[in-house]
């Protein structure tokens, strides 16, 4: 095709020229596939196509430069719209990629992932996300833009857009996530919601009928309503309005059909995800004048104007570069942290002041001793950001003195709850108030932004409010941090409604996502250094409410082994167990006890520590053989959680003490004790492995647990 041709169409023949290109490239691809949703890019090309040639700031030639508008498909399965832009506009993807949209091996999937096609920002699909993640990434430009724009040098100055659904707007993580956009005044987020009034299987009248204006106004932002979704120019106006507006961020609500000229499934839920059928593309064709043959039409004069996206971009860029010299001049210690983090590299030294804590039998709960060292490392990384859902006290999560991320203009005072530091888009505590699905969406936009490594913080148990972005996170290999506390049963008299039981194995069951354990306050300060250190995996760090103790590393291995995800803490004599005590985070303090006792027995006990299972399983197989010999049968894996998974390492002849069941509320050393972690009870149970005895179940049940105290007592 020749992209010089010249034209003589009047602009509004071209831009409908463009727009139909969109439609039927969207229109010809999942009908090749036989599977796709035609009826979003069909109604939305407009309002798209007004973004991307006449506002959006981005390069085809680099994707990555670093001050590009993001854009954001929040309606994932539309991707068809978004793969025609990217392959229109001069992106690295062929005509052959759409054509081999769906298929094996092809960059053009189901719903657009990151890291797979160039220009893809986040990947999308399950609704909500992508608008949760256009917060992260709006609050990620003014987070940078505060630290490092000076007077004159404007290196950071650019907006996030999005395209959202009403299938978008239904999912509660959008509410979270805009209540907050609105509470800090994200004045360059701007999200376009095709208002279709059709869902997947329904007209949107029987099940979502609220103000979407009105809500959203509630919420602090600016709202504006474009009536005909094919009306160019006051989408025009409308996204001027939204660029104009400083203090709120923006949600144009545009009035589109979805399939629009589709004879028979315009406007019907027909078009929403599946394929026209043959008969119907050539009517659709023939409504809108577009030639029947051949499929995968590009009009030379649609894409001549669309390619000049490419100089425009590398004009954008090269007039950035120059600025960003010149900022390089006035401010080279600057220039060099923000090219540094922008990079994802880690400044040299960045772990040095990381405390290597004292033998301590009272020891201090994990919780605790993370904090100790995430307020460390905070005055050497000035990447790292994040907060916690309305829980720092508890998840010692805070950055003291490192200020609060809030629109400095609505500062008030000594506030409650305030890290210290002042209100302003430099602060490094993001509140993320009681919103965990939101906040583990707003950390994964903040990580595809760039320039940042975010943190999340909350109970272990609300895990399972935020499974659906820490899975998101492990699928895009984002390196964010999850504090999860409280951790087990032992967290006491909250009860079973805080006691997580299947959350370690749940989160132990996700594809990339690293699960660590520490056993005491030296192992969380390892932890931590492998979670900054992993940028392309997001790391779990699951840690206690209660105390335990700092083992005294003279006598035990050293707090490195963690590293390796399993390690011999401590030996039989001449290192030739007949029984292996397997444990993680508070139960290691425990087999310690068991296995002295053992040993005082006449029983040649190894002491595994096992923070990690993910990491383990990436060792050597000789390594992985030398921790856990194959000879030796005899094993027994002590965790407060469920024992699902425990069989891999245990073996077919090991035994687990583990919970599979629901915990009850009482003061938590009673809970362990009548769960059967003590050291009795992990004797005997090894004793019975020792003596060729089959596993049973030993847990009382909470009725027993009650009988027992009311004819016993409560020996504590």
């Amino acid at each position: 095709m020749d992209i010089s041709a010249t034209t003589t169409l009047d602009p509004a023949r071209l831009d409908n020229l463009c727009i139909n290109t969109v439609r039927f490239l969207s229109v010809d691809a999942v009908e090749k596939a036989n599977s796709g949703h035609p009826g979003l890019p069909m109604g939305a090309a407009p309002m798209a196509y007004v973004l991307w040639t006449r506002f959006l700031k981005h390069n085809p030639t680099n994707p990555g430069w670093k001050d590009r508008d993001r854009f954001v498909l929040s309606a994932g399965h539309g991707s068809m719209l978004l793969y025609s832009l990217l392959h229109l506009t001069g992106y690295d993807l062929p005509l052959e990629q759409i054509q081999l949209f769906r298929q094996w091996g092809s960059k053009t999937p189901g719903h657009p992932e990151r890291g797979l096609t160039p220009g893809v920002e986040t990947t999308t699909g399950p609704l909500g996300q992508g608008f949760a993640n256009s917060v992260g990434m709006a609050i990620a430009e003014d987070y940078l833009a505060a630290r490092y724009n000076r007077t004159g040098h404007q290196i950071v100055n650019h907006y996030t857009y999005a395209l959202v659904s009403d299938g978008d707007l239904m999912e509660g993580v959008s509410s979270e996530a805009a209540s907050l956009a609105g509470h800090l005044k994200l004045g360059k987020l701007i999200c376009l919601y095709d208002n279709n009034h059709i869902t997947l299987s329904a007209g949107s009248n029987i099940t979502f009928t609220e103000d979407r204006a009105m809500r959203f106004e509630a919420y602090g932002w600016h709202t504006q309503m474009v009536e005909n979704g094919n009306d160019l120019a006051a989408i025009d106006r409308a996204l001027c309005a939204a660029q104009a507006e400083k203090e709120r961020p923006s949600l144009i609500l545009v009035s589109t059909h979805i399939g629009y000229g589709s004879p028979n499934k315009q406007d019907t839920f027909k078009a929403h995800g599946s394929p026209l059928g043959d008969k119907e593309v050539k009517l659709t064709k023939q409504a809108l004048g577009w030639p029947l043959d051949p499929t995968f039409y590009i009009p030379d004069e649609a894409l001549a104007h669309f390619r000049r996206a490419v100089e425009n971009g590398k004009e954008a860029e090269g007039e950035w570069n120059a600025k960003f010299s010149d900022y390089t001049k006035a401010f080279p210690e600057l220039a060099k942290e923000f090219q540094q983090r922008m990079a994802g590299e880690l400044p040299k030294g960045w772990d040095a002041g990381i405390p290597t804590f004292p033998a301590d039998p009272k020891g201090m709960a994990t919780r605790v001793a993370s904090g100790k060292v995430l307020n460390t490392i905070d005055k050497t990384l000035p990447s790292l950001i994040g907060g916690s859902a309305d829980l720092d006290p508890s998840t010692h999560s805070a950055l003291q003195a490192m200020g609060d991320f809030e629109n400095p203009r609505d500062e008030a005072g000594n506030l409650q709850g305030s890290a210290g530091g002042g209100w302003s888009y430099a602060g490094r505590n993001l509140h993320f108030g009681v919103r965990e699905h939101g906040m583990g969406s707003i950390a994964n936009g903040l990580a595809v932004h760039g320039g940042i490594i975010p943190f999340t913080a909350t109970f272990l148990i609300f895990s399972d409010y935020m499974r659906p972005p820490i899975r998101l996170a492990a699928l895009m290999e984002l390196g964010v941090i999850y504090i999860f506390t409280h951790d087990s049963i032992a967290l006491g008299q909250d009860g079973p409604t805080h006691q997580p039981i299947e959350q370690l194995a749940s989160l132990r069951a996700i594809p990339e996502l690293i699960v660590i354990r520490p056993c005491d306050a030296n192992e969380t300060a390892v932890a931590w250094r492998v979670a900054i250190e992993t940028r392309d995996r997001p790391v779990a760090l699951i840690l206690t409410r209660q105390n335990v103790p700092t083992l005294d590393r003279t006598q035990f291995a050293a707090a490195e082994g963690l590293r390796r995800g399993a390690y011999i803490l401590e030996d039989a004599p001449e290192g030739k167990p007949n029984l292996i005590l397997i444990g993680t985070g508070s139960e290691v303090s425990l087999i310690v006890r068991a296995g002295k006792k053992l040993t005082e027995e006449g029983m040649n006990v190894r002491i595994v520590s096992m923070p990690s299972w993910k990491l383990f399983d990436g060792q050597a197989q000789s390594y992985r053989d030398s921790v856990l010999p194959p000879s030796i049968h005899a094993r027994l894996a002590v965790e407060t959680g469920a024992t699902q998974g425990w069989c891999k390492y245990v073996g077919g002849e090991g035994d687990v003490i583990g919970v599979d069941r629901f915990g009850a509320s009482a003061p938590g050393e009673i809970v362990m004790r009548e769960y059967g972690f003590t050291v009795e009870n992990v004797c005997q149970r090894a004793m019975e492995l020792i003596n060729g005895k089959r596993p049973v179940l030993h847990q009382r049940t909470v009725a027993e647990a009650v009988a027992v105290w009311r004819n016993e007592g409560d020996p504590n």
